[in-house]
């Protein structure tokens, strides 16, 4: 009887101390706004010219990019842009804390992507008229005919 009253009290005396003892989150860090701009900027500028870059390189993403059809024109080459997209995350990571870079990559980052790129590739996208001396098709035709 004694044991199993001891046996009980220190149980108790565990449970009351382990529910006594506060749990300890790790404070977020205060960030400078300025100082994780300065850091961020630069690699998100890569990490969007990257793309950039890329989609232009392939035929394909440049068929989709010219549709309009930015994320997918992205997702035909973005695996390229691995070593800027981890970059950014990992010191978005740095600055923010663990985790928070892949949501910013995949929330804020990937939302305003389509608008970046179209201002940077709308311009290389559209199809110019080239002039030629050569007069056009019809012009032609039509002159042979009246001059027969």
């Amino acid at each position: 009887m004694k044991t199993s009253i001891l046996a009980s009290l220190s149980v108790l005396a565990l449970v009351s101390t382990a529910q006594a003892r506060p749990h300890r989150h790790p404070a977020a860090p205060t960030v400078n706004q300025a100082e994780a701009e300065k850091v961020l900027s630069p690699l998100r500028q890569a990490a969007t010219a990257c793309f950039a870059d890329t989609v232009l390189s392939n035929p394909k993403a440049t068929a989709e990019a010219r549709a309009g059809r930015w994320y997918e024109a992205v997702g035909i080459t973005g695996f390229l842009c691995r070593p800027e997209v981890a970059a950014m995350i990992q010191a978005h990571d740095r600055i923010y804390g663990a985790k928070t870079g892949e949501r910013y990559f995949k929330g804020a980052y990937a939302k305003h992507l389509d608008q970046q790129l179209a201002e940077r590739l709308q311009p290389m996208l559209a199809h110019k008229t080239v002039a030629s001396a050569e007069p056009p098709a019809e012009k032609t035709t039509e002159d042979s005919a009246a001059g027969n």
